[in-house]
């Protein structure tokens, strides 16, 4: 069963796919339960496709929100009723009183959080506010992080830790750019976005260090269409918004968006 599992994945993802079948098998033969960390999109998809093919199995998802990117999962026999199972989720609220408070953005309070020594399945989406930021946080490092997090990129933070039913959310907010490539290759478009040159852009590509809608790209020809999502890890993350036609010079025009 396991080999027949692995021809659907990349190589890389063996050993989430080993985990999240294991779950999975357990619930479905011992009547385990198993409440995850935060997984990604890609993470979620693995799971929620092993969990449809076991028949006496059930997940709930939960993220804090209905458009969250990272949730937790609950995995468990079908017969359990899981709409009333605490998902153990908490919001930290973070505020400043400082001018420069203003200016911080996601990456700022993500990095601020980790070097704390906190894994990052542990923590979810980011909410960056015009008056400060929540994060939705597992429930046993909310109480942590609100006595050790006192900085964001040298800004000094006060901290509460709130219930999942005050969390504030925010929109993603893209810069936006109107490029023209000759090509819809990966590594055409994410050069030009990152503005490194095609043979620097390779590196991260063939290091597995790019991911096209969280699943890890080492071919830098894959050509990106409409509502791909592209992350280089160390430069980001930019979602293809739109191809347009072909200018004189038979070049495509794109506009992507760069997450801010």
């Amino acid at each position: 069963m396991r080999n027949e599992i692995y021809g659907h994945f990349h190589p890389e993802e063996r050993q989430f796919v080993d985990k999240a079948w294991e779950w999975v098998s357990h619930a479905g033969d011992y009547h385990e339960v198993k409440l995850t960390e935060f997984l990604d999109p890609r993470q979620g998809h693995i799971l929620q496709t092993l969990v449809n093919r076991h028949p006496d199995v059930t997940i709930r998802w939960e993220g804090g929100s209905e458009s969250a990117e990272r949730k937790r999962a609950l995995v468990a026999p079908d017969y359990r009723d899981l709409s009333e199972e605490d998902m153990e989720l908490k919001v930290l609220g973070i505020s400043s009183g400082e001018q420069k408070f203003l200016t911080l953005e996601h990456g700022d309070y993500m990095g601020a959080i980790l070097g704390l020594g906190v894994k990052r399945g542990k923590i979810g989406d980011i909410h960056v506010l015009e008056d400060g930021c929540h994060v939705v946080v597992a429930s046993d490092i909310a109480d942590y992080l609100s006595m050790n997090l006192t900085g964001v990129h040298r800004v000094n933070v006060s901290t509460e830790v709130l219930p999942l039913s005050e969390l504030r959310s925010s929109g993603v907010k893209l810069e936006t750019m109107d490029i023209t490539v000759a090509s819809l290759r990966l590594d055409g478009i994410a050069a030009d976005v990152t503005r490194l040159s095609r043979s620097k852009i390779l590196v991260p590509i063939k290091a597995g260090r790019v991911r096209v809608n969280w699943k890890v790209e080492e071919d830098p020809s894959c050509a990106l269409k409409d509502g791909d999502m592209v992350s280089i890890q160390g430069f980001g993350r930019f979602k293809v918004l739109e191809i347009g036609g072909l200018t004189k010079k038979d070049r495509y025009r794109v506009r992507v968006g760069k997450f801010v």
